[in-house]
């Protein structure tokens, strides 16, 4: 249907409005995707990114959209000290430090947020993927099984129960 998608990672940041001013002119639709996007404090590569969202002096072409995935709700690392009192910090205007590095994630304009599931949403997940895989378990054995792999892999989430389905899967085919 016209769509390309190309995947940036973030060394290659420099390079965005080389590979823009490439694409903006062809007849198709573009997706620049960036996978678990994320930045600590001493990372100063969003700056490209938050320039090229934004257009610059140049136009945003109307054939590009960004996209982006990450863990963070902010994208950039943020500290206690970058909230904290002028003493403690050198900087005199800490809100300014505060605001730009919240700045990069509003450029995005829409922000799709995925919560923990409940405990009961997250035992509705792995029986529905356990159907979906074919896995032969007793319920009770599953969801007590699923409860102890949550506890040691990192809580409930869509992710883990996917995870504790393949853990069975590839416990029954090794």
């Amino acid at each position: 249907q016209g769509l390309r998608i190309i995947e940036v990672y973030k060394h290659q940041f420099k390079y965005l409005n080389d590979i823009i001013a490439q694409i903006k002119n062809r007849n198709y639709r573009f997706i620049i995707y960036m996978d678990d996007l994320s930045f600590e404090e001493f990372e100063i590569e969003y700056k490209y990114l938050k320039a090229v969202i934004e257009g610059g002096l140049e136009k945003k072409p109307e054939n590009i959209l960004i996209y982006a995935t990450s863990n963070r709700r902010h994208l950039v690392r943020e500290t206690f000290s970058d909230k904290n009192d002028v003493r403690t910090n050198e900087e005199l205007h800490t809100t300014d430090t505060v605001q730009e590095k919240l700045s990069l994630v509003a450029r995005f304009g829409v922000t799709i947020y995925f919560g923990s599931p409940t405990p009961k949403e997250f035992k509705d997940i792995v029986r529905a993927l356990a159907a979906r895989h074919h896995v032969e378990m007793p319920e009770e054995e599953l969801l007590l099984e699923a409860n102890k792999w949550e506890l040691s892999h990192g809580g409930l989430s869509g992710r883990t129960a996917q995870q504790f389905i393949d853990h069975l899967l590839g416990k029954k085919h090794p």
